[in-house]
């Protein structure tokens, strides 16, 4: 196995830096219950030291509040700035490992007649709970086991300090085992998840985007806009837009049905910049749509579209907005066709409107666009 796969739990760079998002995700969760139950294990020991209750000593108030001061400070930082808590994972790791292995070792030097009990918990406890680099996070644990090590010789009595040694030297090399294991593990549950998401997200799109222009398909589009209309404000200004092609079947019976896709691709192309959709995650656009009240936008079928419209103030922009896209239709040059012509209809939705009624009206504009000689844009 190479060094790196060792490093990143026996997976290469490329599938760990994928994971990364769902790892400080998980860290941050594992550091918000450690410190949780460390602030109130600290409390209840400041309790009992106040009281002199268990034997806990009065003499060390200061010790356990100090160390309550800091976990509470700690653990407001990850509830108040969670997004900075994420973003710099090791940081936040490693400050609880100091915390805790802090608060271990000066425990056990405070205990010099006793063998360590909290230092051992705690070393398993950091071993299970973080996710970070292999080589790293043993280097880290060895250190403090050093440093543990280095205070029990110092500060207790030969024979504890040999028990000491025994008991690290045991519950280092399961913690690391274990901490191999468990993250491998997690890892693997993290690039299923990944997958599974993965798999949701295509038959997402699938289900919902049509294959030729990228915009949604009519059974998709009518109920993400009915959505977008429960969700609006009362005084939200929005129009519902039917355009239609002029003389499409010309243009597949004159140039092909290839030219004529490339025609309904052009159009869909020009309706997506002018309403300033972005498609970029497809399989989040309707739910990005709704939260940020942007335009929605459609294929009914064939060399029909439909929007709703969004973002603007009254219908003389809305109709501007529509000129405008007939015109960017109309200077359109592709071989053998200059020019795309549609017809427009459209209606601004009223209280109590429904996709359903607004797109009934849109589409009785739709005609009057047609009977009035095409490439026009008409309100109901």
């Amino acid at each position: 196995m190479k060094v790196s796969n060792f490093n990143h739990y026996g997976y290469d760079d490329e599938t760990y830096k994928d994971c990364a998002d769902l790892i400080r995700t998980n860290n941050w969760n594992h550091v918000l219950f450690n410190n949780t139950w460390f602030t109130f294990n600290c409390c209840l020991y400041l309790i009992f030291s106040i009281m002199g209750l268990f034997n806990v000593d009065r003499s060390k108030f200061l010790f356990y509040l100090t160390f309550v001061i800091l976990s509470v400070l700690f653990e407001g930082y990850l509830l108040v700035f969670r997004k900075s808590a994420e973003r710099f994972s090791a940081f936040i790791i490693y400050f609880d490992v100091i915390l805790l292995m802090a608060y271990s070792i000066l425990s056990s030097t405070a205990q010099p007649y006793m063998a360590a009990v909290i230092f051992p918990v705690l070393l398993v406890l950091v071993a299970l709970s973080y996710i970070d680099q292999m080589i790293r996070m043993s280097a880290v644990l060895t250190a403090y086991a050093i440093v543990f090590l280095m205070s029990s010789y110092s500060q207790k009595a030969i024979s504890i300090a040999y028990s000491d040694t025994y008991n690290v030297i045991i519950v280092m090399t399961l913690a690391l085992a274990l901490h191999y294991v468990f993250q491998r593990t997690r890892m693997n549950q993290f690039i299923l998840f990944q997958n599974n998401q993965r798999i949701r997200q295509e038959l997402e799109v699938k289900s919902s985007f049509d294959a030729l222009t990228s915009l949604l398909n009519r059974g998709r589009f009518f109920s993400a806009a009915d959505e977008a209309i429960k969700r609006s404000d009362k005084n939200e200004f929005m129009v519902v837009c039917l355009l239609d092609l002029d003389e499409f079947k010309k243009v597949n019976d004159t140039l092909g049905h290839q030219m004529g896709d490339k025609v309904i691709q052009t159009a869909a192309h020009t309706l997506l910049n002018t309403l300033e959709i972005d498609l970029a995650e497809k399989w989040s656009y309707i739910e990005r749509a709704l939260n940020d009240k942007t335009s929605l936008c459609g294929r009914l079928g064939g060399d029909e579209f439909i929007a709703l419209v969004r973002g603007l103030k009254n219908k003389e922009e809305a109709t501007a907005l529509m000129q405008r896209i007939l015109s960017d239709l109309n200077n359109v040059e592709l071989e053998g066709l200059n020019g795309i012509y549609a017809s427009f209809g459209a209606t601004v939705l009223v209280r109590g409107d429904d996709i359903d009624s607004a797109y009934t009206r849109a589409d009785e504009a739709l005609y009057d666009s047609k009977r009035a000689g095409k490439n026009q844009v008409h309100f109901n």
